[in-house]
């Protein structure tokens, strides 16, 4: 186990073995460091000295790096013809897909990720895991489900149905896990619902969430376990980082990053580190995946690294709350910064709200809120929105404008959901809108 003050042997032994191929074959990093990287040190005491005397990478830089080297970039340690795996990113932050390739070897190191991941959940020999979405060249669950694969336990995939088809899948097959988006867990719950399926009385024991910040919010948490009758494991991952952290089994909300595979850091705007219990920026070097690595990137992700020791003895650092959102998200409204998690937390408390949107719009100087959410049929709509009203007034300090819909009005997405819109002052949407509807 690693030391939590001091990172420890481990990680200061592959990095150094991660750097000699990468400055000697890599020309991203090589171009990067330009030649002059510091010699790492002996004692791992020093290793966090070290990092920070190396420059962050950053998304922009992959980006630019693809453009002038299509179509995979520079940021490759082996030879073209030793990569077996391409994926990409959806792409909805830039507009652009980032391209992922890894070697056998960094594939494999992406299923060892997964074996530590459903180690800490319990996963069992008798487990049956379902994976309830397409898989295409969006990273998603593939490492996942090739890890349980690897693991011995049954696997199922869920393409090309829909969800009342999915769900019946799941029930004919006794599935026991399942591994999608928490936006899509609440899908299938309110599919389930429709359709007099009781998916509390399911042989579902465990969902693993990711790809959005719900599986730590609490109340959009709690209504999945209500839903489901099942425990919630939130984890996270990154299409350029890999699989990186995961919930364990005895303290909730919040995410253990795997150290033995990661080195992390917590940092603020201007890229200093930040104490333990102060929100900032996550940053990763990851350990094992030579063939296209990243050292010290810059995921956008806003953390809190608790400072407290976790009960489940593990000393790697915990991220308290998971992944509370993206540095970019934050939204302005007349004067106060909201995140669109914290309005998550909110709505999800409400049981007569099904799916939300968030609508920002410019007026004048200032930027307003508008939501629009769907209200279950037998709900009072003006009494509702009052509600509403009344708790953001009481927590966020604002009285945003509610529209009520009726069910099924706003879109369904299985793999990430994006709900903020924001409007023009002539009301032109900007991309950030939710992905094609699920069904």
């Amino acid at each position: 186990m690693l030391d939590r003050e001091q990172p420890g042997e481990v990680q200061a032994r592959r990095l150094r073995e991660l750097l000699s191929p990468v400055l000697n074959s890599n020309q991203f990093y090589r171009r990067k460091f330009q030649s002059q990287i510091p010699v790492l040190p002996e004692n791992p005491q020093g290793l966090g000295a070290f990092l920070r005397s190396l420059p962050f990478t950053t998304k922009e830089e992959l980006h630019a790096d693809q453009l002038a080297h299509p179509p995979y970039g520079s940021n490759l340690t082996c030879d073209l013809r030793r990569y077996v795996r391409l994926h990409q990113t959806s792409g909805t932050s830039t507009g652009l897909p980032l391209r992922w390739l890894d070697t056998q070897d960094s594939w494999n190191w992406f299923l060892d990720c997964w074996q530590i991941i459903y180690d800490i959940v319990g996963l069992r020999a008798d487990d049956r895991v379902f994976f309830p979405f397409s898989f295409g060249p969006f990273i998603g669950f593939w490492a996942a489900f090739e890890g349980a694969a690897r693991r011995g336990v049954m696997v199922l995939p869920g393409g090309g149905m829909n969800s009342l088809a999915r769900l019946r899948f799941l029930l004919e097959n006794s599935v026991t896990v399942v591994c999608c988006t928490p936006t899509y867990a609440l899908r299938l719950a309110e599919v389930a619902q429709a359709n007099n399926i009781d998916l509390a009385g399911s042989s579902v024991r465990m969902l693993i969430v990711a790809g959005e910040p719900g599986g730590s919010v609490l109340s959009t948490r709690r209504r999945i376990e209500a839903a489901w009758g099942a425990r919630v494991f939130d984890h996270c991952g990154m299409t350029e980082v890999g699989s990186f952290g995961i919930e364990c089994l005895e303290n909730p909300g919040g995410m253990h990053i795997l150290e033995p595979e990661f080195i992390p850091e917590v940092v603020d705007a201007e890229g200093k580190p930040v104490v333990p219990g102060q929100e900032g920026e996550l940053v990763i070097t990851n350990l094992g995946r030579w063939g296209s690595p990243v050292i010290r990137y810059r995921t956008g992700d806003r953390v809190i690294a608790d400072p407290e020791p976790c009960p489940c003895g593990r000393p790697w650092l915990r991220l308290r709350g998971g992944i509370l959102g993206r540095t970019d998200d934050m939204l302005v409204i007349r004067g106060n910064n909201v995140y669109p998690s914290a309005i998550e937390n909110i709505l999800r408390r409400f049981a007569g709200i099904g799916e939300f949107q968030i609508e920002v719009s410019q007026d004048a100087a200032l930027e307003s809120l508008r939501l629009v959410v769907e209200c279950r049929s037998h709900e009072d709509r003006a009494r509702l929105i009052s509600q509403v009203q009344e708790a953001f007034r009481c927590e966020l300090h604002l009285r945003p404008d509610v529209e009520a819909v009726p069910c099924g009005s706003l879109p369904r997405s299985e793999m990430k959901s994006r709900r903020v819109v924001r409007k023009l002052a002539a009301h032109a949407e900007t991309a950030r809108t939710d992905s094609p509807p699920a069904s």
